[in-house]
């Protein structure tokens, strides 16, 4: 039989006249891994609380089972930020280390007291060392720590040393080593990269007891947990299974309740009727009766409606841009000292994403294409008529004592306030949300309005870093399906592996050596794990006369059918600039013309580049046939 671990029972918890949670309930038992999903503001992260005890319910009950120790990654602090985090981490077998030093101390003894006495309380407490891993704990804790992306001279610096994203990391890993009866994680993959959070999908899932998550990562709740309880409308229902499952089994719950909602309510107006038919006749009255009474006994079906309110957003570009959208070459990127260097092209409708470990410079790439950082050397351009949208990663964070409705209109001061607040509305500001000050928005609403911000701008080139970081499971939802009707093009950062499988058509991976890959994130994935990705750079370290001569044909082949593309898309362009000429704005000022002339110059200059090296290239592929 199963043992109860802890157990809420209807739970309710308001703030203010807000009404978080309404009869919660839930329990949990031995090595149940339990997900609670739902909207931002459902009451989530309230549960956790109330379970762990860091806040009070309102109503209803918490029973922990004896002995049972619950562990809360909000709970973790630190005592002293200039502690060592070997220091800090060790505290988790604090157990452990009082055993160790009892060990040396007995060993000593029996050097002076070999006695049967002493021998046996040696092996009592040799007994108990092993069977908490005492021999390992040091071994644990080192590899726990460097799955989440440190290094060995990290255990050595003080707490100070790290950013504030870091010390959450490394609370996270304090909490794990701890080993509580009931784990509980509230967003335990931000901050993270994707190996990582593979590391600590494969952790929870083998966790030896408890554990309870919230988590917006649909990949991740796919592969921990077993059971799905939701929180909608303050209620709490549960559905076994894993995240996709749930999906389904909501839907067909949902269909199954309105069945049985409308079979009864058919049921209640067949005996209506005969009620009243009957009611008022002596020989039927007792009959009359006795439906009444049943009526009022029954329990009524409610039809349940699911919270279907969510984002809309539609993303598209002013003016379309030329084909070639961005020029990298090797861009060496960095601050007091080079964090790595990349050289890709992107094209016109290209979804690239860039993907590699924390700290390898993925969000530095995007702030130096946005001059937020200075490139230490290389060089990138973009292509003619780009416009370009920035999505921040600390959006989360933005302070600003303007109305939310004041931001926007700051984007779009031609449009007028009910346009305006048409777009918050799709955007989930509504009524006197819009006058809300943007400093008392949570991290979430922020995010959302950063997101309307740049759907008004209407650019054709989006640098997103970590767009979906803050929002709940269905915001994510409605932003990809906007994204995927988005007719420009993407580079973005993220984390999420289910928003890198929807979005990605190419892959920049940024590493010890940065590789990009003409193929969606799944196909990256799929080849990395059958060593295909690894295979073809093998195949050109070791290739023949015969390979090396298909590969140079092959590489002057792609060469030349990219010159003709470039030469095309020249062309176009020095025909639109030649007929600025005869717009007003050029031709009534003499300094816009001249530098119309001499844009017109360069790009006589670039026709003739491409063409030169056109020729000669296809000269070279001619000698290799």
């Amino acid at each position: 039989m199963r043992t109860v671990k802890l157990q809420v029972s209807n739970i309710s918890k308001s703030y203010g006249a807000q009404d978080v949670l309404k009869k919660a309930s839930l329990t949990i038992k031995d090595k149940e891994k339990v997900a609670l999903v739902g909207k931002n503001g459902c009451g989530k992260t309230t549960l956790l609380k109330i379970i762990c005890d860091k806040e009070k319910p309102d109503k209803g009950s918490r029973v922990v089972s004896n002995g049972v120790k619950i562990g809360y990654l909000a709970q973790i602090t630190f005592s002293d930020i200039e502690h060592t985090v070997y220091q800090e981490l060790s505290e988790a077998f604090s157990n452990v280390r009082s055993l160790e030093k009892q060990l040396q101390e007995q060993a000593l003894i029996l050097e002076r007291d070999p006695s049967e006495k002493q021998l046996e309380k040696y092996a009592s407490l040799q007994a108990r060392f092993e069977a908490l891993n005492g021999y390992q704990y040091e071994v644990e804790l080192k590899n726990v720590f460097f799955h989440f992306g440190f290094g060995e001279e990290d255990l050595y610096k003080e707490l100070s040393q790290f950013s504030s994203g870091q010390r959450t990391r490394i609370a996270l890993v304090k909490l794990l080593l701890s080993k509580p009866d009931v784990l509980l994680l509230d967003e335990p993959t931000n901050h993270l990269d994707v190996e990582s959070i593979e590391w600590l999908e494969n952790y929870v899932r083998h966790y030896p007891s408890a554990v309870i998550l919230v988590s917006h990562d649909r990949t991740f709740l796919d592969h921990v947990v077993d059971e799905i309880v939701e929180i909608e409308y303050g209620v709490t229902t549960r559905y076994v299974g894993n995240y996709s499952h749930y999906v389904k089994a909501k839907e067909e719950f949902l269909k199954k309740n309105h069945e049985a909602y409308l079979r009864q309510q058919a049921h209640i107006h067949r005996l209506e009727e005969l009620i009243e038919k009957f009611r008022y006749k002596k020989n039927k009255a007792a009959f009359a009766q006795s439906k009444i009474k049943y009526l009022e006994r029954m329990d009524r079906i409610e039809d349940l409606k699911a919270d279907t309110s969510t984002m809309h957003a539609s993303f598209q570009c002013a003016r379309k841009g030329g084909k070639d959208v961005l020029e990298v070459k090797d861009l060496v990127l960095g601050y007091d000292q080079p964090l790595s260097t990349v050289s890709f092209t992107l094209r016109k409708g290209d979804r690239m994403a860039i993907i590699g470990p924390n700290g390898i410079g993925k969000s530095t790439l995007i702030k130096t294409l946005m001059h937020k950082v200075p490139a230490l050397s290389g060089e990138y351009h973009f292509g003619y008529q780009i416009d370009i949208g920035y999505f921040d990663q600390d959006s989360a964070h933005r302070k600003s004592e303007k109305t939310v409705i004041d931001t926007l209109w700051d984007v779009s001061p031609d449009l007028n306030q009910t346009q305006i607040r048409n777009t918050l509305a799709g955007f989930l500001f509504t009524q006197d949300e819009v006058f809300k000050e943007v400093n008392s928005l949570s991290g979430g609403e922020k995010v959302r309005l950063s997101l309307a911000e740049l759907m008004l701008m209407e650019d054709n080139l989006l640098l997103l870093d970590e767009p979906t970081n803050h929002l709940d499971i269905p915001t994510k939802e409605a932003l990809e399906k906007a994204l995927e009707h988005y007719d420009g093009t993407i580079l973005f950062v993220s984390h999420d592996r289910m928003f890198l499988s929807k979005m990605a058509s190419r892959v920049l991976e940024m590493d010890e050596k940065c590789k990009v890959y003409d193929c969606t994130y799944d196909e990256y994935i799929e080849k990395k794990a059958s060593n295909s990705l690894v295979e073809e750079v093998e195949i050109q370290r070791t290739s023949n006369d015969n390979v090396q001569s298909f590969k140079d044909r092959k590489a002057l082949k792609n060469r030349v059918d990219r010159l003709e593309q470039l030469l095309e898309q020249a062309q176009e362009d020095l025909e639109s600039l030649r007929e600025l000429r005869y717009e007003p704005e050029y031709y009534q000022d003499y300094q816009k013309m001249e530098e119309l002339d001499q844009m017109i110059d360069e790009k006589h200059n670039e026709i003739a580049h491409y063409t030169q090296e056109w020729e000669e290239k296809m000269m070279a592929l001619e000698s290799l046939q």
